[in-house]
């Protein structure tokens, strides 16, 4: 079983950037999908942003794209998601999601992260 492990996390103002990590260790993730996913107060987890194993194929939720990039780096069995252009709708607590699958699909992760907390202040 994967352990996920996030980081880079913090406070920004309106408009600045934040690139978070997910490092992943006990097995390698190299052959799964990996996505993020976050969950502000009083609302349901999202899909923010989904990765395929080899890095070839993303996927984007509609309030993220051309602001937010997923990449990954499979020898350092880490994920990224770089966070451009941050909104105070941004605020949430993320977290990274492995999948079963070489892509991302619903119904098929199976371990998460504990989360790294972003807030951006208007």
């Amino acid at each position: 079983q994967a352990q996920l492990v996030e980081s880079g996390g913090g406070l920004v103002q309106a408009g600045g950037s934040l690139r978070l990590s997910c490092a992943a260790s006990g097995r390698t993730v190299g052959s799964s999908a990996m996505g993020w996913f976050r969950q502000a107060p009083g609302k349901e987890r999202e899909f923010v942003a989904g990765i395929s194993w080899g890095g070839a194929s993303t996927y984007y939720a509609d309030s993220v794209k051309g602001r937010f990039t997923i990449s990954r780096d499979n020898a350092k069995n880490t994920i990224y998601l770089q966070m451009n252009s941050l909104k105070p709708e941004d605020t949430a607590m993320y977290y990274c999601a492995k999948y079963h699958t070489r892509q991302p699909a619903p119904n098929a992760l199976d371990a998460w992260g504990q989360g790294t907390l972003v807030t951006v202040s208007s």
